[in-house]
């Protein structure tokens, strides 16, 4: 409880050695039953996501670690059926000036799996890109997609290194916040954003977003090649809610999607 309650009541960098999670459980779900604890280290610092392939053939897995900003990657040894691990992905912070820290971490908040496991996406909630990784072999991802859609690092916050990024323009609405939740289309070629974390983050680390509302957004997707583009002709703005501007976090189709309990 004493966890829940330090996420609820917003970031601070003193509680993260412990008030946040670094261990993922393995459970045998026909028997109730502890397999493995596995301590991920300073590598994974808030696991926050995770997700299986789809095919029920293949034991693997990836987690995001949202403040490490990492992607490991799980997978059960043919050999003595035992679970191992490791970090296959690493998104490195950012120096900056203005900030509360002196670098400012992706914040990997939400990862998923494309239906036929070719690809994974995650966002970088504080950073502001959203990525797509070619996982064809699990064990060396490519990072094949990116699009900038926010992200702390503009206005009073600082790159010490190159300059600020161009926060992108929808409708002729500039974005606020960063990309959080995401959904895929079952075809692999939609991919749904939103920018809400939880409200006090939001209001933490972009004020603005929570005052005004957040937006989803949609991504064109290459599922062939590999490649993202921002769809600018999309946009649902929760600034224009008839209740007030409101913060939108998960989205699902009403038919399943890649998020869903759904095999091959």
């Amino acid at each position: 409880m004493d966890h829940l309650v330090a996420l609820k009541k917003g970031f601070n960098p003193g509680e993260v050695g412990s008030s946040y999670g670094k261990s993922i459980y393995f459970w045998n779900w026909a028997e109730r039953k502890l397999i493995k604890s596995v301590n991920l280290g300073s590598d994974g610092l808030i696991p926050l996501e995770v997700r299986f392939l789809h095919d029920p053939t293949k034991a693997h897995g990836f987690v995001g670690a949202a403040l490490s900003s990492s992607v490991i990657h799980f997978h059960r040894d043919d050999a003595n059926g035992d679970w191992k691990h490791e970090k296959v992905i690493q998104v490195e912070p950012k120096e900056v000036t203005g900030w509360i820290l002196p670098s400012v971490p992706a914040l990997i908040t939400d990862i998923l799996i494309s239906l036929d496991d070719r690809y994974l996406y995650f966002s970088n909630w504080l950073q502001g890109d959203v990525r797509q990784y070619d996982i064809s072999d699990p064990f060396h991802p490519i990072l094949v997609g990116q699009v900038l859609l926010g992200g702390v690092i503009a206005g009073q916050v600082k790159p010490v290194h190159g300059e600020a990024p161009h926060i992108p323009s929808v409708k002729g609405t500039q974005l606020r916040g960063g990309p959080q939740m995401l959904q895929l289309s079952l075809d692999g070629k939609r991919l749904y954003v939103t920018t809400s974390l939880l409200s006090t983050w939001d209001a933490q680390f972009y004020p603005n977003m929570y005052k005004e509302g957040g937006f989803l957004v949609l991504i064109d997707v290459d599922n062939e090649k590999g490649g993202l583009k921002l769809n600018e002709e999309f946009l649902v703005d929760f600034a224009k809610e008839p209740w007030g501007p409101v913060l939108g976090n998960e989205e699902r189709y009403p038919g399943g999607d890649c998020s869903s309990e759904i095999c091959l």
